[in-house]
Protein backbone atom coordinates (compact mmCIF):
# COMPACT_ATOMS: atom_id res chain seq x y z
CA UNK A 1 0.00 0.00 0.00
CA UNK A 2 1.16 3.52 -0.79
CA UNK A 3 1.28 5.77 1.79
CA UNK A 4 2.18 8.73 -0.79
CA UNK A 5 -0.84 11.27 -1.52
CA UNK A 6 -1.67 12.13 -4.96
CA UNK A 7 -1.72 15.35 -6.70
CA UNK A 8 -5.02 15.44 -7.24
CA UNK A 9 -5.55 14.51 -3.18
CA UNK A 10 -3.28 17.33 -2.67
CA UNK A 11 -5.39 19.89 -4.84
CA UNK A 12 -8.43 22.48 -3.49
CA UNK A 13 -10.92 23.78 -5.46
CA UNK A 14 -11.16 27.15 -5.29
CA UNK A 15 -14.47 29.94 -6.55
CA UNK A 16 -13.94 32.79 -7.69
CA UNK A 17 -17.32 34.69 -8.10
CA UNK A 18 -17.21 37.43 -11.09
CA UNK A 19 -18.39 39.65 -8.48
CA UNK A 20 -15.20 39.25 -6.21
CA UNK A 21 -12.88 38.66 -9.44
CA UNK A 22 -13.44 42.20 -10.61
CA UNK A 23 -11.31 43.43 -7.16
CA UNK A 24 -11.62 46.27 -5.02
CA UNK A 25 -8.97 48.98 -5.58
CA UNK A 26 -7.80 50.35 -2.20
CA UNK A 27 -4.54 52.72 -1.85
CA UNK A 28 -4.32 52.61 1.92
CA UNK A 29 -3.78 49.98 4.45
CA UNK A 30 -3.81 50.09 8.46
CA UNK A 31 -3.07 46.59 10.75
CA UNK A 32 -3.93 46.03 13.67
CA UNK A 33 -3.30 43.00 15.87
CA UNK A 34 -4.30 41.27 19.32
CA UNK A 35 -2.82 38.06 20.50
CA UNK A 36 -5.07 35.88 18.40
CA UNK A 37 -5.35 37.55 15.18
CA UNK A 38 -4.21 40.37 12.98
CA UNK A 39 -6.73 42.83 11.28
CA UNK A 40 -6.28 44.16 7.32
CA UNK A 41 -8.39 47.03 6.64
CA UNK A 42 -7.76 48.19 3.06
CA UNK A 43 -9.40 51.93 2.69
CA UNK A 44 -9.72 53.47 -0.81
CA UNK A 45 -8.66 57.64 -0.11
CA UNK A 46 -9.92 59.76 -2.75
CA UNK A 47 -9.38 63.37 -3.36
CA UNK A 48 -11.28 65.77 -2.17
CA UNK A 49 -13.13 64.05 0.37
CA UNK A 50 -12.38 64.06 3.39
CA UNK A 51 -14.08 60.60 4.84
CA UNK A 52 -12.33 57.32 4.11
CA UNK A 53 -13.90 54.00 3.46
CA UNK A 54 -12.86 50.63 4.89
CA UNK A 55 -13.90 48.57 1.36
CA UNK A 56 -12.07 45.14 2.93
CA UNK A 57 -11.47 43.89 5.90
CA UNK A 58 -9.47 40.51 6.14
CA UNK A 59 -9.11 38.68 9.61
CA UNK A 60 -5.84 36.34 9.73
CA UNK A 61 -4.49 34.07 12.13
CA UNK A 62 -1.17 34.97 13.61
CA UNK A 63 0.41 32.36 11.58
CA UNK A 64 -1.17 32.99 8.18
CA UNK A 65 -0.36 36.50 8.40
CA UNK A 66 3.28 35.12 8.52
CA UNK A 67 2.72 33.14 5.47
CA UNK A 68 1.18 36.54 3.40
CA UNK A 69 4.48 38.16 4.38
CA UNK A 70 6.59 35.73 3.15
CA UNK A 71 4.15 34.73 0.12
CA UNK A 72 4.31 39.16 -0.37
CA UNK A 73 7.80 39.06 -0.23
CA UNK A 74 8.83 36.19 -2.45
CA UNK A 75 5.43 37.99 -4.86
CA UNK A 76 7.62 41.52 -4.82
CA UNK A 77 11.13 39.73 -5.24
CA UNK A 78 10.00 38.25 -8.54
CA UNK A 79 8.28 41.28 -10.06
CA UNK A 80 11.43 43.45 -9.02
CA UNK A 81 13.29 40.48 -10.85
CA UNK A 82 11.15 40.66 -14.27
CA UNK A 83 10.51 44.81 -13.98
CA UNK A 84 12.80 46.44 -11.95
CA UNK A 85 12.55 47.89 -8.87
CA UNK A 86 9.46 48.99 -7.00
CA UNK A 87 9.86 53.13 -6.62
CA UNK A 88 9.73 54.34 -3.14
CA UNK A 89 9.11 51.48 -1.15
CA UNK A 90 11.34 52.46 1.55
CA UNK A 91 10.23 56.16 1.94
CA UNK A 92 8.09 57.01 5.32
CA UNK A 93 4.24 57.18 4.00
CA UNK A 94 2.90 60.60 4.87
CA UNK A 95 -0.97 60.89 5.70
CA UNK A 96 -2.22 62.77 3.16
CA UNK A 97 -4.06 65.87 4.41
CA UNK A 98 -6.04 67.40 0.77
CA UNK A 99 -4.83 64.42 -1.43
CA UNK A 100 -5.01 67.14 -4.35
CA UNK A 101 -8.75 68.13 -3.56
CA UNK A 102 -9.86 71.10 -2.26
CA UNK A 103 -8.61 73.45 -0.16
CA UNK A 104 -11.19 74.64 2.48
CA UNK A 105 -11.63 78.70 2.98
CA UNK A 106 -13.84 80.59 5.26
Amino acid sequence: MENQLSDQDNQINVELTEEIAEGIYANLAMIAHSNSEFIIDFIRLMPGIPKAKVKSRIILTPEHAKRLLTALKDNIRKFEDAYGSINGAEDAFRFPTQFGGPIGEA
